[in-house]
């Protein structure tokens, strides 16, 4: 039985609520750009710290999907503290990938949450439908 208050919430707030629900236990991650992308890449348990951010998305997918964009590509994260770590930093600055320089309190204009926003449109069936569905690609 739905409760009072997801009643009184229109549907875009229950796609967010679903999409807040999911990421709770998927975290995917995804590199898009003007002329290319990259696989989606799904984490499956547990959380994304800088050495996971690292080795299982820097290195492996965006290190390769930059080097085939050419030398004036950007690279263009978040704020999220994985992202920020030294650890990092440090990875990206050795590997010659420029970082886009995002102020402390910027206001979220990364175009993926356009993305984000798309898909939570298009999620039909479970919550558990979908999660199984994401580990199968």
């Amino acid at each position: 039985m739905a409760r009072a208050r997801d009643t009184l919430l229109g549907p875009k707030h229950r796609r967010k609520r679903l999409l807040q629900s999911l990421s709770a236990m998927l975290l995917v991650w995804a590199g898009i750009a003007t002329n290319g992308q990259t696989d989606l890449y799904v984490f499956v348990g547990g959380s994304v710290k800088a050495l996971r951010y690292r080795d299982e998305i820097l290195h492996p997918l965006v290190r390769p999907f930059l080097a085939s964009m050419g030398a004036d590509a950007i690279f263009m994260d978040d704020n999220a503290r994985p992202h920020r770590a030294r650890l990092v930093r440090s990875y990206l600055k050795s590997e010659t990938i420029p970082p886009m320089a995002w102020p402390a309190k910027a206001p979220d204009l990364n175009p993926i949450e356009h993305v984000w926003d798309m898909m939570g449109r298009r999620i039909t069936g479970t919550l558990h439908e979908l999660q199984q569905a994401l580990l199968q690609e």
